[in-house]
């Protein structure tokens, strides 16, 4: 009986055979030749398998009583190494989902539209989540630095950048333009707070005056999160503001929201809309600032909460990029731009402690770069997950982070640019970018 057979199936039977009775093998083995000669890669191949097949036939001539001992092992010979890569070549197609726009939110009022600002900033705008070929980001990523109304408890590495102006927040806001270059400045109004020092609302406001006076730049306004207290700091704050078209920092579900939201609206300012990292949340709140308090789309920046790295993190990207995401695919309640409190990074001890309070933890490394490196890790991250505007404190953790993002954004690292225009690169050129 005869049956054709190729090498590797003929390899397969014998690797299994223990033993043979009576059996004869006999055959020819063909090879099919093209015009070009025998490719190496095949030959090799081809050789690879007679050789095992060669070992296998004489053991099991060793099983029958033939003498083989002397015979020289032979080793299969190992695949050749290719010279080359294959060619080939790709395309990246759009995600069908993504056929929805993100609002854009303009902060900030130019004399022209009655305001002192020099420059306003806009976010939102994507069709596409950061840096992907779907679409290019049309504003990139804004930092806004965060100022106090008094001295705070903080880390050292960031104290020793503004102990000069503690005492005075239209001079640390001035410092965090002009210096450390903010495209916004955060106001954060903590002494308001009844804990703290209890200052009234109407003399907190000062405060806001005082700043926009020292700065040109959009501002944001935060209360002291104080539930009872903060509708009516904001409220007064909102009215010293007026016409500058100011970020209201924040409506949440826990407070008298309709009160904050109906200050920004009469004033002419945007409004935070912060919730606890969770999606539902975000939704209800978002519905209820829209339909109870008549809050136009362009008025809306969402904060679904910065978490510290770790597990924090981990959660905090999740929500973030599932909420991105469902604006993108159409969700109306969602798909706003997102703001950072990148800052809350410092919360981390492992940002802070000059070493690890475990006795068999490992060296932590100086917190001078330890601390700086986890707030840009915290931004780097948020940053991938859709956030357009980050709140920051370190001036080397704003570098970095304006850097990074301008990079991948295709501006070849220029964070400080103004929005999209000739200068921008084409996102698709991203794989073979080279970085100096």
């Amino acid at each position: 009986m005869s049956k054709t057979i190729t090498l590797s199936e003929l390899n397969k039977l014998l690797g299994d055979v223990l033993e043979l009775q009576d059996v004869e093998i006999e055959g020819e083995i063909e090879i099919e030749l093209a015009a070009g000669g025998v490719d190496q890669g095949l030959a090799q191949a081809v050789g690879s398998e007679i050789a095992q097949i060669t070992t296998r036939l004489g053991s099991i001539a060793g099983m029958l009583g033939y003498p083989v001992e002397g015979a020289a092992p032979i080793t299969p010979a190992l695949p050749a190494i290719p010279q080359e890569l294959v060619q080939a070549s790709f395309e990246v197609d759009q995600v069908p989902e993504w056929k929805h726009t993100i609002e854009e939110v303009t902060l900030g009022a130019t004399s022209s539209d009655g305001g002192t600002r020099k420059s306003t900033v806009t976010l939102g705008g994507e069709n596409a989540l950061p840096y992907y070929f779907d679409a290019p980001m049309p504003h990139r990523n804004y930092v806004s630095i965060d100022v106090f109304d008094m001295p705070i408890t903080m880390a050292r590495a960031v104290r020793v950048n503004y102990e000069d102006v503690l005492e005075d927040p239209a001079e640390w806001a001035k410092k965090a333009v002009s210096i450390y270059g903010a495209d916004l400045v955060t106001v954060h109004l903590i002494s308001t707070d009844p804990s703290i020092k209890d200052t009234p609302a109407r003399e907190a406001a000062k405060v806001v005056e005082d700043v926009l006076q020292a700065v040109d730049v959009p501002i944001i306004i935060g209360g002291s999160g104080n539930p009872d207290k903060d509708p009516e700091v904001l409220e007064k704050a909102a009215e010293v503001a007026e016409g500058e078209r100011c970020l209201i920092a924040s409506a949440n579900l826990n407070m008298d929201y309709q009160r904050i939201a109906a200050a920004a609206k009469r004033y002419g300012h945007a409004i935070l809309s912060w919730t606890q990292l969770e999606i539902n949340s975000q939704k209800e709140l978002n519905r209820k600032l829209m339909k109870q308090c008549n809050i136009e789309r362009e008025d809306i920046v969402m904060d679904p909460t910065t978490a510290a790295l770790g597990y924090g993190l981990d959660y905090a990207y999740s929500n973030i990029e599932r909420i991105r995401l469902a604006g993108l695919i159409g969700d109306q309640e969602l798909n706003f731009p997102m703001s950072s409190g990148t800052t809350n990074a410092w919360g981390a001890r492992e940002s802070w402690m000059v070493a690890s309070p475990i006795k068999e933890d490992s060296d932590w490394g100086p917190r001078e770069y330890r601390g700086p490196i986890w707030e840009i890790s915290t931004g780097l991250a948020l940053a991938l997950a859709g956030v357009d505007l980050f709140m920051m404190m370190h001036p080397t953790a704003v570098q970095v982070l304006r850097t990074v993002t301008g990079y991948l954004r295709g501006n070849g690292g220029d964070g400080g640019n103004g929005d999209a225009g000739a200068d921008v690169a084409n996102i698709m050129d991203w794989v073979g970018m080279e970085i100096g």
